[in-house]
């Protein structure tokens, strides 16, 4: 690492940028990443990840290069910082030959502060003879998920930014994203050669201007229904120019649909997907940037670094394959601090679809089963989310870790709005919350969730016999409601953190430090019970109800020392994934950590009992992972 340079005045620079004050976080952030030398950065998108590097490298010596994937966010602040005279340019091809070598040759003699590189050029002859000539106090790593196999956007020519940064080992390192899962956020550093002990900063998740929505939809009819009555409600109208819309389709052919029939219906209405010619795509970005367009419609091809401020609406037609590629694209609203709403469309075809694209081939290859079961359980975790029962904002923050943000409840999403309106009797509903929560205390951590369910409803069971809860008051508490009514219930409470999951194949379930709060009423139990009409869910197609409950399993909550241990065992897989040369998840998943960090195993036998250990695995790790529990007692 370089040498920490005098004070900078950051506050000029902030001035320079045209900016009056910094968010929440930056400057800390942007001093963390001066003195320390390395940062890796976790904000959702319009979070002013951007400003974490631009104000640096304004104020460092030498020329910073920013390695982006996208080729109009490049272009877009190349010349949003010629404007505010900081010399900047991007190097991609899609230049002109002679044009990019003019640019290469500026960048030699230093005649830039930032030089914005696509992944793809990292690799070729060019640019590597430019880095022995250049003077790099910084290196920006933009979307650094994209280097992790373990992620949901992952980019085989990421990898090459760990041979870049060894070529540059004076220069200071930034990997910012905008969603990373803690085993995603480990293999960012492992692949870039960084240390474990890399700081890492996470926050700013906390939208509260955004209504998240949830509609369950049988037909196309009904589908366009609904998106016909949000654009009114965001946009007024056809030609009112109030804003703009994103509507996100779930493939080429609906895309191409749905645009040309909101055309049809008046709108300034255009679509975008991979399969269009690149000239048409990119007319349709400058369109919708110059606002003369008022929605488009695309796949998830579009988005990533717009940044347009009034998108009052995004719609998804169909779930995407995780919380946090909906949470990126539903981000992209409301950057104004304007009100926005955010609505996600589900059906009952959902699970299947989405099974069947995880399982498909890519580009020629298949994925190995440890992956397609870690994306299902990716796309299980959204699903649940979909499901509700609390406040759909907080939850989105307990998923990221951002639990300081959470609001207690936002008051418009879908789910507060209900329990606002929600007829018959509050003080009831609690009680039936409460009930359900003592169910799932009295088999804490020896049954799972449907034994909770039975234990609840009064149904014999073998297994609450032989442990005596048929003799409990709560058997048969809430007889009158359905075994599977009882289960969506129970579920809504883990999915507002008031019961978790724990343990390996056979998942048991567990009441929270929260939950147990609710029990005793010392925090409300604001629960929107499931319909009494709803239908049980059913298993997707090729999966069983067993290995269903197992994908819906949560890491169980960790105390203070958990917690301690657990990141202690993240940085054992960091290190140990590099000295193996495999992707950390292949090492351990964060449920396996978070299993080892709940049980703090003292022997092997112990530690097979954590989700993911099985014999070879014990075998080959067992020892190394019982020290470091050893290590944090």
């Amino acid at each position: 690492m370089q040498t920490i340079p005098p004070a900078l005045d950051l506050e000029a620079g902030l001035k320079r940028l045209g900016f009056d004050c910094f968010r929440p976080g930056q400057r800390e952030a942007i001093e963390t990443l001066v003195t320390e030398g390395r940062l890796l950065l976790v904000a959702p998108t319009g979070g002013g990840k951007s400003l974490i590097y631009q104000l640096p490298a304004t104020l460092l010596p030498g020329t910073t290069l920013v390695v982006s994937p996208l080729i109009s966010l490049m272009h877009d602040q190349v010349l949003a910082l010629a404007e505010r005279g900081v010399s900047a340019t991007y190097l991609a091809g899609t230049l002109e030959p002679d044009e990019l070598r003019r640019r290469l040759a500026a960048a030699a003699r230093g005649e830039y502060r930032l030089v914005y590189v696509a992944p793809e050029r990292l690799g070729h002859g060019a640019f590597r003879a430019l880095l022995g000539r250049l003077s790099c106090p910084l290196v920006a790593v933009d979307e650094a998920h994209c280097i992790s196999q373990w992620g949901h956007d992952f980019r085989p020519e990421y990898l090459q930014i760990g041979n870049l940064l060894q070529q540059l080992p004076q220069a200071r390192v930034l990997a910012c994203t905008a969603t990373a899962t803690p085993v995603v956020r480990d293999e960012i550093l492992a692949r870039l050669g960084l240390s474990p002990q890399t700081p890492q900063r996470i926050h700013g998740f906390a939208r509260p201007n955004l209504a998240f929505r949830v509609r369950e939809i049988s037909s196309k009819r009904q589908r366009q229904g609904q998106v016909d009555a949000l654009l009114g409600q965001c946009l007024g109208g056809p030609g009112r120019a109030t804003g703009t819309a994103i509507i996100y389709a779930p493939t080429r052919r609906s895309t191409e649909e749905e645009a040309g029939r909101l055309a049809r219906e008046g709108w300034k209405a255009l679509g975008y997907h991979a399969g269009m010619e690149g000239a048409v795509r990119e007319e349709v970005q400058i369109a919708f940037a110059a606002g003369r367009v008022e929605v488009v419609v695309a796949t998830n091809a579009f988005g990533m670094g717009i940044d347009r401020p009034d998108v009052r609406g995004v719609i998804h037609l169909a779930p995407p394959d995780s919380v946090e590629a909906y949470y990126q694209e539903a981000g992209r609203a409301g950057r104004d601090g304007e009100d926005a709403s955010c609505l996600l469309l589900i059906s009952p075809g959902d699970m299947a679809l989405r099974r069947h694209l995880i399982e498909r081939e890519v580009e020629g290859r298949v994925l190995d089963a440890e992956m397609v079961r870690h994306r299902w359980n990716l796309f299980l975790e959204l699903m649940r989310w979909a499901e509700g029962g609390a406040c759909r904002h907080d939850a989105l923050l307990r998923y990221f870790g951002d639990d300081e943000e959470t609001l207690k409840g936002c008051g418009h999403c879908d789910i507060c709005l209900e329990l606002e309106g929600q007829g018959g009797n509050p003080a009831e509903a609690e009680t039936i919350v409460r009930k359900a929560l003592c169910g799932i205390a009295r088999v804490q951590g020896r049954f799972g969730i449907q034994a909770a369910a039975r234990l609840l409803c009064g149904v014999a069971d073998e297994r609450l016999t032989r442990a005596g809860l048929d003799q409990t008051p709560t058997f048969g508490t809430l007889a009158e409601y359905g075994e599977e009514w009882l289960l969506r219930l129970l579920r809504r409470c883990v999915t507002a953190g008031w019961a978790d999951f724990q343990g390996g194949e056979h998942p048991v379930v567990v009441v929270t430090e929260e939950g147990l709060a609710v029990i005793h009423a010392q925090r409300p139990a604001r629960l929107l019970l499931p319909p009494l009409s709803a239908p049980a869910e059913e298993a997707p197609v090729g999966r069983s109800r067993k290995s269903r409950r197992a994908g819906e399993e949560k890491a169980a909550g960790l105390d203070v020392a958990g917690r301690s241990l657990f990141e202690a065992l993240r940085a054992f897989r960091i290190e140990t994934a590099r000295e193996e040369q495999v992707p950390p998840y292949v090492i351990a998943s964060d449920r396996t950590l978070r299993d080892i960090a709940l049980l703090r195993p003292a022997n092997l036998d112990e530690l097979l009992l954590a989700h993911g250990i099985g014999p070879a695995k014990a075998e080959r790790f067992g020892a190394a992972l019982l020290k470091v529990v050893r290590n944090c007692a």
